[in-house]
């Protein structure tokens, strides 16, 4: 179950998923998880958009928990921003909503089109990486498991996950941010009794 993990939210009000899934704010988000603490003027700088809508945005994120303020970084009248450590779930409910439905899907179709963006562009640049041309552990398979024992699964990997990286931090020499994804999901064309 989701409070298994230290920081686990299970994000499901539609307002929190409207918030976070805006485009220009799954982009502040990325490059605040890769480059750290930031003011609204250097994300402006850095996504091509004016330092007045990142500021809009932020507050946005911030009113949600996504991002917080870093007042130990400002001088003067200068925010900056940062995205806390987080562990994020979004619960597809049949039941739930038609609303918070369709942005969870919408969300995980846009997370998805960033994954497939990212590989191309690892694809693209391989040739340039040196000794991490070759980091990519792939593993394909499958497994016969309950809904309750795909949680437990899933659960597994994140403990992993999480203790991972709090054990190994960013600024060590030889160190590099590596995309890590899991995804589960029922084979199509089965029914349960296969």
């Amino acid at each position: 179950m989701v409070d298994e993990v230290p920081g686990a939210r299970e994000i499901g009000d539609p307002a929190a998923l409207r918030a976070l899934a805006h485009p220009l704010r799954q982009r502040i988000l990325r490059v605040l998880a890769e480059r750290g603490p930031a003011t609204a003027t250097g994300l402006g700088e850095v996504l091509g958009e004016n330092s007045g809508a990142t500021s809009y945005h932020l507050r946005r994120l911030a009113e949600y928990g996504f991002v917080e303020e870093a007042p130990e970084l400002g001088k003067g009248k200068e925010r900056w921003w940062r995205s806390p450590a987080k562990d994020l779930r979004y619960r597809m409910d049949r039941a739930g909503s038609p609303e918070v439905r369709g942005l969870l899907e919408g969300l995980v179709e846009q997370h998805i089109a960033e994954d497939v963006a990212a590989f191309e562009q690892f694809r693209a640049e391989r040739g340039e990486l040196g000794e991490w041309a070759d980091m990519m552990p792939f593993s394909r398979g499958a497994i016969y498991a309950t809904p309750a024992e795909l949680e437990a699964f899933f659960e597994e990997y994140m403990v992993l996950l999480k203790r991972f990286q709090a054990t190994h931090q960013r600024d060590r020499p030889g160190a590099r941010r590596v995309l890590t994804r899991f995804l589960a999901f029922p084979a199509p064309g089965m029914n349960t009794a296969e």
